[in-house]
């Protein structure tokens, strides 16, 4: 079944941005792409939004303001973002980390933590040398450290969905699956 969510679907009705969160390379950006079109929701990417902000890639705000000055702008993006209407939306692997954005998103949506096995993660991001935070360091115990800093606070999700090694379109299929019965379940309350 491939087709888009109905207009009185669960999801839907829950009229809340579905927020992506986990760390880099988990497929938010790709699996929320996918899911948006399913649910007919329009899809924003937290670091394309803030690169638009900024005119400037991640990479180089990175490199010349600084981890500090990224985080700033993000936390300024993602609160945008969360007061808009809802939407499917993929955040930076450390937006979560930001008390303040992390209250905007348990206020303004549902959070699904996008969890996958490090070595699957490792495999993806080898592919593309964009993550600031893995240049010039060894990507396994970059994501050992951030996994240990980040899952607790990745546990706070509303969702936990584990996405694993397979394809975009099962990690779509879980989430929807996850989704429904989350909203399915706040109905009956």
């Amino acid at each position: 079944m491939n087709c888009a969510a109905s207009p009185d679907s669960p999801i839907l009705q829950m009229n809340r941005t579905i927020a992506l969160v986990g760390l880099m390379g988990v497929g938010k950006s790709t699996v929320g792409r996918r899911l948006a079109a399913r649910l007919n929701l329009p899809f924003a990417d937290g670091d394309h939004e803030i690169e638009s902000a900024a005119g400037m890639t991640v990479s180089e705000i990175f490199s010349t303001r600084g981890e500090t000055e990224f985080r700033a702008g993000e936390a300024r993006v993602m609160k945008r973002l969360l007061e808009g209407p809802p939407i499917i939306l993929a955040t930076g692997g450390g937006a979560m980390m930001n008390a303040d954005t992390r209250e905007m998103l348990k206020k303004h949506a549902v959070t699904v933590w996008m969890r996958a096995e490090l070595d699957v993660i490792a495999e993806r991001v080898a592919r593309r040398d964009t993550r600031p935070l893995l240049r010039g360091r060894d990507t396994m115990q970059v994501l050992k450290e951030l996994a240990e800093k980040r899952y607790p606070i990745y546990a706070e999700a509303d969702l936990t969905v584990d996405v694993g090694g397979g394809s975009h379109g099962v990690a779509v299929e879980a989430m929807l699956a996850a989704l429904r019965k989350y909203a399915e379940d706040r109905a009956s309350i």
